[in-house]
């Protein structure tokens, strides 16, 4: 029975057993000969399997199955653990960066008072600023039901007072004794880079070359 980690699949016969992120790795890989991309770039061509082992070694690094369907498969020697480093850390910075954007409910009556419309509209344009949604809804209580144009002004109002920072995301809408509208931040919320997120061009250069072998690979698995 297979290891837990590994998932494995049937393609032309042959078994491949998957690392948990997609690339075997040194003697892990199990073909007799591979097609070979050292550190630099260079298409070194086919090689048995345990010598381009070896080669990577020997210059401290290690053979990373990249391009599995490729016939034979494409390798390519690399530092294995700072790739993985490097991957998580970009995975783990694009997460941390995420803007979330919420909806935040500003609820007022036909009958709100000025102090209190004056509260709730300082409080939503300080959640709008923040480049989130509110919600408002007038909601009417007992007959104010029969004087909806009461809820569609102070509606009206709130949205001429928000105006210079939101426009309109949902029209007015009635549910049940409930009026309700959304406002979203006029325009899009910059948001600036955290320091992190600059990698060296060897990075980049490695990532870019990793691409485009793979791309080359399924293409070639295609054919």
């Amino acid at each position: 029975m297979g290891r837990p980690w590994a998932k494995q699949r049937i393609f032309a016969g042959v078994f491949i057993a998957y690392e948990k992120d997609g690339l075997r790795v040194n003697h892990k890989i199990r073909v007799p000969e591979v097609t070979v991309i050292d550190d630099t770039g260079l298409n070194i061509g086919a090689v048995p399997t345990a010598k381009a082992v070896e080669m990577a070694q020997s210059r401290g690094l290690d053979l990373v199955e990249v391009a599995p369907m490729a016939k034979p498969p494409v390798c390519r020697f690399m530092d294995y653990g700072k790739f993985k480093y490097r991957k998580n850390k970009k995975a783990h910075e694009a997460k941390r960066n995420q803007k979330i954007i919420r909806v935040k409910e500003v609820k007022m009556t036909p009958r709100t008072s000025e102090h209190d419309y004056q509260f709730k509209l300082n409080h939503a344009k300080r959640f709008l600023g923040e480049g989130n949604k509110a919600k408002v809804t007038v909601y009417f209580k007992g007959r104010q039901i029969d004087h909806k144009e009461l809820g569609q002004a102070m509606l009206d109002r709130f949205l001429e007072d928000t105006k210079e920072f939101a426009v309109v995301g949902q029209t007015p809408k009635l549910e049940g004794r409930a009026l309700s509208m959304i406002l979203e931040p006029k325009g899009k919320i910059k948001m600036t880079p955290h320091p992190a997120q600059k990698h060296d061009d060897d990075d980049d250069d490695d990532d870019d070359l990793t691409k485009d072998i793979l791309e080359k690979g399924e293409s070639s698995a295609e054919d």
